[in-house]
């Protein structure tokens, strides 16, 4: 196995220096481009894959292969989330004048540290600051922000740095200290960009001494930070959106039972024991989660920090973690801390991430986990443990007290004081949260993604039909007409009706494979519905095993269940069949992604996968139907493009970070999205995997218009067939499958009673949808 693997690294290896010496030959060709970046995002590289594809659509814009890969990596070179920042004219403004207060009351030499598209440090060389310099780690958005330094006439102006704040050193790259550090390195949950590594090193290395308390002195001399200070708030809150994607609430999934002995975590959870630093949070719009949400406490203050105290920014990491406790004020179920912060600039201007604020930020959200009881009610408390760890807030232990617990003790004649009390109180909480895993329990953290599938009866119940549905007409024997095919019939025990049947021949199992991506229990519930083998794609060991485990609770025989990667020994044999004289039964492929756009190669998996069907087997879905609707949404395009100089205070920022803009805008909730539809879905494009001469590489779709307006998107999802009984559609409230949007680059105005023609182009697994006109 190692020789193996040292064999591929050295091909890799070999390949690459391959493509650097075509690049040498020939710096300008596209193709070369293109295929160095596919090579290198396989490998893991997304930055760098980016770069090479960004650089093969500059060389040939009509290049389609390199313009869809672009598209899928732009994200990883410049997040979306400058785009909605730069758009956010409130946050921009304040910035600007928390500046020029510092400037004008002396601060002349200004640094600003993740300097993104350069707009801090152009505000503080407008307010008049002698000099500036600026750092960026990014390549992308440090070459970013020395064209639009240019296109502001200011080159000479402001000295960029290509490198990490804490590798900045005097006077190699800046002549001395400076009076003022800006940044907005501050993330959802305000540390995760690494603000407080980053200011300590400033604090020691970078800036003047800070002024001394009460003392009035002109502030040249000094140094200070913007932001001045951020104080944290955080609340409980009942969201069913969170706990789907985070808790697995099913004891059974169409019949196959989930069993006790799994628990399952997401990643947010797995954090807080595991050595490796995952991002303790993930980050949600709460104003626009879908089915909204309900606080359970009042918003509290968790803590407050100050930036331009360097003794309480080095004793934040050291700081041992402190509870935290929150009176519930409304009765529900407890499934997340939320947590927000006011960032204080200077004395007079402040932003707030809140979720009741208008503002280009998310808020952090701590799923709660692993608890037995998820019920609260008013008079309980909401007890957690917060504390400062590898650069991130972290939240953990969450858990509530009931109002009783502290009711029994009450007239014990004050035998226990107050503290022992809440110790007690403490130590049941503790008693709650960790009863539940004890040493049989199989721990499997899945995406959040993953859960959410597992929680979305439809789909499983779906798949339990179709696949009942072949396998009976494949083997109409005795045996298979006593399985549950409808949901409703009674099973009898496979072993049972092979006993009665051993006169005939037991049947030949069915084969089924299911290639989809992520966690998937549908090989299980194959396996229930009669004679069957079924292989699983799953390669994480810790999923193999939880599989096993539930696969065991079902009573399944030890050979129904394969994990058909285990027996790949050359990477040739892909998708082949498992034993030479068998051939599939059922082949189920994944076909959209859950960001919403259609898997990559797909196509080419189901071409693959006919050839290793059984006469009359099937692949699942059998075609899929995308359809679109024209709709007008303001908030869509602030999300994709920086709309003129306006927003930007009169900077010009928007024609180069516009070159990272993306037609297709993923993972989407087109039940929040803030629009208005013009016109009723319509089916843009039909996906056939069983039968290829259906499908055809581009059509014209006349779209009829419901409501004046002016279309600015087409946003769109698939109703996916695994038979003509039975789909499933992406938009659905119980998808796990998000959707997307193609954002037009110029807005159209329409008329109610217009029709618009849609140019439809189906390229390997890109959709482009372009208005014809």
């Amino acid at each position: 196995q190692k020789k193996k693997e040292l064999d591929s690294l050295a091909r890799i290896q070999d390949l690459f220096n391959c493509y650097e010496q075509a690049l040498e030959l020939y710096p300008n060709d596209e193709v070369i481009c293109n295929s160095m970046g596919e090579h290198l995002f396989r490998m893991g590289f997304r930055d760098e894959a980016a770069g090479y594809f960004h650089k093969a659509v500059k060389l040939n814009p009509d290049f389609a292969d390199a313009k869809e890969n672009f598209y899928r990596v732009a994200n990883w070179l410049v997040e979306r989330w400058h785009f909605i920042m730069l758009n956010d004219t409130k946050r921009n403004l304040t910035y600007l004048k928390a500046i020029e207060n510092a400037v004008r009351s002396g601060c002349k030499s200004v640094l600003d540290i993740g300097t993104g598209t350069g707009i801090l440090s152009m505000f503080a060389k407008k307010a008049g600051a002698s000099f500036v310099y600026a750092c960026e780690l990014s390549k992308t958005m440090y070459e970013l922000a020395r064209d639009v330094v240019a296109a502001n006439n200011m080159e000479s102006e402001i000295k960029l740095l290509h490198l990490k704040s804490l590798d900045i050193e005097i006077p190699k790259h800046i002549p001395e200290r400076v009076s003022l550090v800006v940044t907005e390195t501050v993330d959802a949950g305000l540390f995760g960009e690494g603000i407080v590594e980053s200011l300590i090193h400033a604090w020691e290395h970078l800036l003047l001494q800070p002024k001394p308390k009460n003392q009035d002195v002109s502030t040249g001399d000094y140094g200070r930070v913007i932001p001045a200070s951020a104080t944290i708030f955080g609340m409980a809150v009942e969201c069913k959106e969170i706990r789907r994607h985070h808790r697995v609430e099913m004891q059974e999934v169409a019949g196959v039972c989930l069993s006790n002995s799994v628990q399952f975590f997401s990643p947010t959870y797995a954090s807080a024991g595991s050595e490796e630093t995952v991002e303790p949070y993930t980050t949600e719009k709460l104003s626009r989660i879908p089915g909204g949400y309900v606080p359970l406490t009042e918003p509290c203050q968790v803590m407050t920090v100050d930036f331009n105290n360097l003794q309480e920014l080095k004793s934040l990491a050291a700081r041992k973690p402190w509870k935290l406790s929150l009176p519930v004020t409304e009765r529900g179920i407890l499934d997340a801390v939320v947590v927000w912060f006011v960032l204080q600039l200077d004395d007079e201007h402040a932003l707030s991430t809140s979720p009741s604020e208008e503002t280009c930020w998310e808020q952090a959200v701590y799923p709660v986990q692993g608890l037995l009881d998820y019920s609260v009610k008013t008079g309980d408390t909401v007890v957690m443990e917060v504390c400062c760890q590898d650069c991130y807030l972290k939240i953990q232990k969450i858990s509530s007290l009931t109002s009783e617990c502290g009711m029994d003790f009450s007239d014990r004649d004050d035998m226990l004081s107050l503290g022992n009390e809440a110790e007690l109180c403490n130590a049941l909480a503790g008693l709650q949260t960790t009863s539940k895993q004890d040493g049989n329990t199989q721990v499997c953290v899945l995406e959040s993604t993953e859960i959410a599938l597992l929680n979305n009866i439809l789909y499983h119940e779906c798949f339990k039909a179709a696949m009942g549905k072949v396998l009976l007409a494949l083997n109409p024997s005795k045996d298979l007409q006593s399985m549950d095919v409808d949901g409703h019939g009674s099973r009898v025990n496979l072993q049972e009706s092979q006993n009665k049947s051993s006169l005939d021949a037991a049947p030949d199992p069915l084969y089924i494979l299911d290639v989809s991506e992520g966690f998937s229990i549908l090989p299980v519930i194959a396996g229930k519905l009669g004679p069957v083998r079924a292989y699983s794609s799953i390669e994480k060991e810790q999923h193999q095993a939880a599989l096993n485990v539930i696969a065991e609770a079902n009573h399944f025989p030890k050979e129904t269940l394969e994990f058909w990667l285990s027996h790949l020994e050359d990477e040739n044999v892909v998708l082949q069949r498992p034993k030479s004289d068998k051939l599939w039964s059922i082949i189920i492929l994944d076909v959209i992604e859950t960001s919403g756009l259609i898997q990559q190669e797909v196509m080419e998996k189901a071409a693959i996968s006919r050839c290793l069907l059984h006469s009359g087997g099937k692949i699942f879905p059998q075609y899929v139907l995308v359809y679109g609707m024209l709709v007008e949404s303001e908030s869509l395009l602030l999300e994709s493009a920086v709309q003129g100089t306006e927003p930007t205070l009169g900077f010009n920022i928007a024609p180069f970070i516009n070159q990272f803009k993306v037609p297709v805008r993923v993972y989407l909730d087109l039940s929040t999205l803030l629009c208005l539809p013009l016109s009723k879905p319509a089916e843009l494009l039909r996906l056939d995997l069983m039968n290829p001469l259906l499908n055809s590489s581009s059509r014209e779709v006349k779209v009829q218009i419901c409501k004046s307006g002016q279309v600015t998107a087409i946003p769109f999802w698939y109703h996916i067939h695994l038979d003509e009984d039975h789909s499933l559609n992406t938009s659905d409230e119980s998808s796990h499958w998000k959707q997307a949007a193609v954002v037009l680059d110029e807005p159209i105005q329409v008329q109610v009673g217009d029709e618009l023609v849609l140019d439809v182009q189906h390229h390997k697994s890109n959709i482009s949808i372009t208005v014809k006109r």
